[in-house]
């Protein structure tokens, strides 16, 4: 399998994408957890470069400011999307991450979907509707070459 970044908004399905290529054998990182973004709300440039460099078949999941930098060494970059609606209702119904839950933030979820959510789709080399079936979106990124 290729290098592949999924991205997308908070509530897309990036981190439930990932648990079911995980479960499927596929090496995946999602870095909204483990110590893979700064405090400046960026990757650490650094190891994300390692992680690349060492490993030819992995899935990484994220969206932050600087993973722009990175697009060349993914063979594809997939963004996962969906209406603000279902981001919003998601992200207030997960129990796995606090983001999202209060209105500031929600609002805040609002202003990426309209902002940063086209310079995603822009970079992106596949987009994928987040609301369908998990097993489907793995399917559709487990054929990518």
């Amino acid at each position: 399998m290729p290098r592949i970044l999924v991205t997308g908004m908070s509530g897309a399905g990036k981190s439930t994408l990932l648990k079911e290529l995980e479960r499927r054998g596929r090496r995946t990182v999602d870095t909204d957890y483990g110590g893979w973004v700064r405090a400046d709300g960026g990757w650490d440039e650094l190891r994300m470069e390692e992680l690349l460099a060492t490993h030819r078949d992995v899935v990484v999941s994220g969206a932050v400011e600087n993973q722009g930098r990175f697009y060349d060494r993914f063979d594809h970059v997939v963004l996962l999307s969906a209406p603000v609606e279902v981001l919003i209702d998601r992200v207030a119904r997960r129990s796995n991450n606090p983001y999202g839950r209060t209105s500031e933030q929600q609002a805040e979820i609002r202003r990426y979907a309209a902002e940063v959510e086209p310079l995603l789709r822009a970079g992106a080399s596949l987009e994928l509707d987040g609301r369908r079936r998990v097993e489907e979106l793995a399917d559709a990124v487990d054929h990518l070459t």
